[in-house]
């Protein structure tokens, strides 16, 4: 049976529709997975901070804070870091990719 122009709109509208709610629908599943594989890397890495140097356990928050501050920003942790950043920078790209396929 024909559709009426007026049918065949309705139907197109509709279909914008779902395909609206389905592109709401994945954007939120990959903030989600976003917010868990953020989750599991600090995790991680705070596991490891705390293997390796245990003494900051006891720490308040804001000694926590400050014993960064003096360590972490200092001018050879900075270069380290880039060094580190530097190395990083070709496969940068392609690990983002390989995150965007899970």
């Amino acid at each position: 049976m024909a559709k009426t122009k007026a049918e065949k709109i309705t139907s197109i509208e509709e279909e914008i529709r779902q395909l609206e709610n389905r592109r709401r629908q994945l954007v939120q599943e990959q903030k989600a997975q976003e917010r868990k594989d953020r989750t599991k890397r600090l995790c991680r890495r705070m596991g490891l901070f705390e293997s390796l140097v245990p003494d900051t356990i006891p720490l308040t928050e804001e000694q926590f804070k400050t014993f960064l501050e003096k360590t972490v920003m200092t001018d050879h942790a900075r270069r380290i870091l880039d060094e580190l950043t530097a190395q990083n920078a070709p496969t940068a790209p392609a690990q983002g990719a390989e995150t965007a396929a899970q």
